[in-house]
């Protein structure tokens, strides 16, 4: 267990070293949600997440103990930064093993910093491992979750919350191998037991969920997810009793809701969020936390380090699954004013086409027609309807994709 001395000791050594992020009241989310909502914006941390913190802690704390070959560590992107980051401010070399699918995005960040990059690992666990043997050489290692350090460090987060709010009735927090929600649970149960820690995972990697349900540590498949920071097979050896005893429930979020969560938190927050940053607002807009009628929420944005090429699919899914966007398909007679007729109908209803695509031959299609796919922006699903409606009453076949 962490004692909760060891997160004021954290607490000192960091204070201005990372940024104090701000807990920011919604209102928006608050009216959907009958509650008080507010937002711990780790997406504006140094680094673009909550990793810097437990890793300037490690190693302010552990300086002495390091050698001249600095300091090696195993990470998907976040902590990868945050131990380059750390690295850089205390003078050392660093070392990063990333799992080979890591993103380019966060591969160069994570250079930009000063640290060396090793691509190797088909998982996180393999690269843990490979990151593990070349400790050996004389350098540190430094683990991204299952340390007692890097636990206390991310626990200023729950301190910095109960500065700013010091009554909330739940934290929500987002759980890969169990670093973040284990400190902030260690730094918020001592000083308000009754105050709920919820923690989220998404469905497609559930290793906190299954440990609970089955008492001990479980690896699981880790199926590909928006929300790859918190994909991680096995929840930290240490981090599994912390959550035991002061995490009152893990709740499972799928893709779209993730999807959705990184959208609405664009559009009504300008808040940049990746796939895990967006996971306890995904809970929370898919009604899986039980909530106090007018009572104060708290949602652990983690982090923001979203990929271009990430963010435009996530919004565009989230589109999709807010009804904001229909794709479909419909052949016309390929003559000569067809497809003019058929955009007519589709702008007469309100929609507005963004994508069109117009496609000749096939097996399935006749010599003397056409298919057209479009991509159209509506209000919601009860304007799709109009549409299907309208074109189908003048006679389309229409096949609504996605």
């Amino acid at each position: 267990m962490i004692e909760f001395d060891e997160i004021r000791e954290a607490a000192r050594l960091l204070e201005g070293r990372v940024i104090r992020t701000p807990l920011v009241r919604s209102h928006t989310f608050s009216q959907m949600a009958r509650a008080e909502v507010y937002l711990k914006l780790e997406s504006l941390q140094i680094g673009g997440s909550f990793k810097v913190r437990g890793a300037t802690y490690k190693l302010l704390k552990r300086r002495e103990e390091i050698g001249p070959a600095g300091v090696v560590a195993a990470s998907a992107g976040n902590h990868a930064q945050g131990v380059a980051l750390a690295a850089r401010a205390a003078g050392l070399p660093a070392m990063i093993v990333m799992p080979v699918w890591a993103s380019m995005g966060k591969q160069e960040a994570t250079k930009s910093y000063g640290a060396e990059v090793i691509l190797a690992g088909d998982s996180l666990a393999e690269s843990i491992s490979i990151a593990r043997g070349m400790a050996e050489e004389g350098r540190t290692f430094i683990h991204p979750y299952d340390d007692r350090d890097i636990i206390a460090g991310q626990g200023t987060v729950g301190l910095e919350v109960l500065e700013d709010l010091p009554d909330p009735d739940l934290v929500v927090v987002p759980v890969g191998g169990g670093g973040l929600i284990s400190g902030i649970a260690s730094a918020i149960k001592p000083l308000r037991p009754e105050t709920r820690i919820i923690g989220v995972q998404a469905a497609a990697c559930p290793s906190a969920f299954e440990a609970l349900r089955a008492g001990r540590r479980v690896s699981v498949e880790a199926k590909k997810s928006i929300a790859d920071g918190i994909s991680v097979k096995e929840v930290g050896e240490a981090n599994l009793p912390i959550i035991r005893e002061h995490v009152d429930k893990v709740v499972l979020v799928e893709e779209e809701e993730i999807a959705s969560a990184v959208l609405a938190l664009l559009e009504r927050k300008k808040v940049l969020a990746e796939g895990a940053g967006a996971a306890p607002l995904a809970a929370l807009l898919a009604s899986k936390l039980a909530l106090p009628a007018g009572g104060k929420v708290v949602l652990v944005i983690s982090g923001g380090n979203l990929d271009p090429p990430l963010m435009e699919r996530a919004i565009r899914q989230g589109l999709l699954n807010d009804g904001r966007m229909m794709r479909f398909s419909a052949c016309i007679e390929d003559v000569p004013g067809s497809l003019a007729r058929l955009l007519d109908l589709v702008a007469v209803t309100g929609g507005n086409v963004l994508h069109i695509h117009h496609a000749r031959g096939g097996k399935d299609l006749s010599l003397f027609k056409t298919r057209v796919d479009l991509e159209v922006e509506t209000r919601g699903f009860g304007m799709i309807e109009e549409i299907k409606v309208a074109l189908r009453a003048a006679g389309y076949e229409v096949v609504v994709r996605g």
